[in-house]
């Protein structure tokens, strides 16, 4: 399994540099040198890139507060030994709701969801198939990669489409289809709020085939779906939301959770 790992911070994400495709020619002999690439997540922009010896030069405008935050932060991912078993606090989710005319009692009475804290660090486990790093946390990437290898042996392509979404992504998903004119309810029967979806863990995978549309309900009808049906909870993976599930969200046949 990789050892290459995403360090995760309230406000940021540290991943590694040799993941990372520079989007500009300044921005590429910054990541040559350098060992991490700082991004915020509030917009997924990089901000800064961190050498080897813990130095960090800023590739993006930021604010003093937002400098000294991120300086502490490269400290804390440079420093030997950091435990990964951590969650991050819940900051700033009730700002995320409210942004979205939504309370976190009210949400969590009527779906039965429950609040899901950020991984402090997660494993690489390898690309999804937009060619994004796919980060799970050490277990759910374990538990992947063996199914995987399982599911060829039978002649079945298990690809996956995304795993871990932090809250601020989520919040940007729901920005996005707001301004393209969905409503906020519509949107929850797709994705769940800020906060209460279960790609927050890190144990959470879309899973798609090769040649089929990504979180569609015709996956249901392919071999990977079948295979999944039958042989995902040797692997510890079960099906989030079937059928009439009680949550309020669609049928997602696509959508596995690691239970271990």
């Amino acid at each position: 399994m990789s050892t290459l790992k995403l360090h995760n911070h309230v406000s940021f994400e540290a991943l590694p540099a040799r993941l990372a495709r520079a989007s500009a020619s300044s921005h590429a002999r910054a990541l040559a040198l350098s060992t991490w690439l700082l991004k915020r997540k509030r917009d997924g922009r990089f901000l800064a890139a961190v050498d080897t010896r813990g130095q960090m030069q800023r590739l993006a405008p930021m604010r003093a507060s937002e400098v000294l935050a991120l300086e502490k932060f490269a400290k804390q991912i440079q420093a030997a030994g950091r435990s990964t078993g951590h969650t991050l606090p819940l900051a700033g989710l009730e700002q995320r709701l409210r942004m979205l005319g939504l309370s976190s009692e009210d949400y969590a009475h009527r779906t039965g969801l429950h609040l899901i804290a950020e991984p402090a660090t997660l494993d690489f486990a390898g690309w999804d198939r937009y060619q994004r790093p796919l980060w799970l946390t050490r277990d759910t990437a374990r538990a992947w990669h063996q199914m995987g290898v399982a599911a060829r042996r039978d002649d079945v392509h298990l690809e996956a489409v995304s795993g871990y979404r932090g809250h601020d992504y989520q919040l940007r998903i729901f920005e996005r289809k707001l301004g393209r004119g969905q409503p906020v309810e519509d949107i929850l029967r797709v994705n769940a709020a800020p906060g209460y979806s279960e790609h927050h863990s890190g144990r959470a995978l879309d899973i798609s085939s090769l040649g089929e549309p990504a979180a569609e309900e015709s996956f249901e009808r392919t071999d990977a779906f079948q295979w999944l049906s039958t042989h995902a909870p040797t692997f510890g993976f079960r099906l989030s939301y079937p059928r009439n599930n009680p949550h309020g969200i669609v049928y997602e046949p696509w959508h596995w959770y690691y239970i271990g």
